[in-house]
């Protein structure tokens, strides 16, 4: 073997890993989705086409499985904030991102019995869910709010809640709240120049 060769291959191995990687997270998040997160390794394990030993090297726990599926929706989320933050003007953005948001909460909805089990292993998620995309929104919205487009001072989380609530209702009762997801970012859209937060809800 060269030298070169030698130097590429704990490189090809790393590339591996992460192809691996990704293609067990995307096979569970899909069983989970159809089986709940009681699905079998070996079903996960055949639709990433890889072996179960390589599943449980990797994720020796099914929570463990469940908290990297749970993140990597999460960090796709935030990225997509990011991403529509710097190619759309603030408003369009919001609501670009209020989808992105909808398809998570679905990711979620399919990890429910787990992460409304009591298990303290999935305890630090709520306050991560928060964490990771309460500065992303944030910067949406006092992008929005400089210009005019977004009605000042309502804060991210706020934001983030409400749109959760309204997409987690919406797949049990349908277009309704589609249309409600619509008139809550009309609410903070129309009219916004110098408009106070709306009044809270009693």
């Amino acid at each position: 073997m060269s030298v070169e060769q030698g130097a590429s291959e704990p490189r090809r191995r790393r590339a591996d890993a992460v192809r691996n990687t990704e293609t067990v997270l995307q096979a569970a998040k899909s069983a989970f989705a159809e089986l709940g997160v009681d699905a079998p390794m070996r079903e996960i394990s055949a639709r990433a086409g890889v072996g179960v030993g390589t599943i449980y090297r990797h994720y020796p726990q099914r929570s463990d499985l469940i908290i990297a599926v749970f993140r990597r929706e999460l960090e796709a989320t935030a990225a997509e904030a990011d991403r529509l933050a710097a190619e759309l003007p603030p408003a369009e953005a919001l609501r670009r991102w209020a989808d992105s948001l909808a398809r998570f909460v679905g990711t979620k909805r399919g990890l429910a019995a787990a992460l409304h089990s009591g298990d303290p292993a999935y305890a630090p998620l709520p306050e991560q869910f928060i964490g990771v995309l309460g500065p992303k929104v944030q910067r949406i919205l006092d992008a929005g709010a400089a210009d005019g487009t977004i009605r000042p001072g309502v804060p991210a989380k706020d934001v983030i809640y409400a749109l959760s609530r309204l997409a987690d209702t919406r797949a049990d009762s349908g277009e309704q709240d589609g249309l409600m997801v619509a008139v809550l970012l009309d609410g903070l859209t129309a009219g916004s120049v110098g408009a106070p937060p709306p009044a809270a809800a009693i």
